[in-house]
């Protein structure tokens, strides 16, 4: 659990106060793949889950909550590698990596 712990913050590099007002934005609710459900995208959903995760303390993260951690490394580790060309601050793909806790511009 270490390493996934270690690995989740470097991934995860927004605060959680910067990740609960980006998630409240319209530009947060507009990108990534809307769940079956259409209510919600899978990456707004991870950014809820996210806020919770960095809320609490290591002792009290859950198998759950470590299988989430994982998730997301591999996310902004595949995303990230997928930075396409030319200025990325108003991006859908940006904008998809922040829902997910990472800010490519940090």
């Amino acid at each position: 659990m270490a390493d996934v712990h270690a690995e989740f913050w470097e991934a995860v590099n927004m605060t959680t106060s910067e990740l609960r007002e980006w998630l409240d934005s319209d530009e947060s609710q507009a990108v990534g793949q809307k769940q079956s459900s259409g209510a919600e995208s899978v990456g707004h959903d991870s950014g809820r889950k996210i806020v919770q995760i960095l809320g609490k303390k290591k002792i009290d993260l859950t198998d759950a909550d470590e299988r989430h951690m994982r998730k997301v490394i591999g996310y902004v580790h595949r995303h990230t590698a997928q930075r396409p060309d030319g200025d990325v601050s108003d991006s859908r793909w940006r904008h998809s990596l922040m829902n997910w806790g990472h800010d490519p511009l940090k």
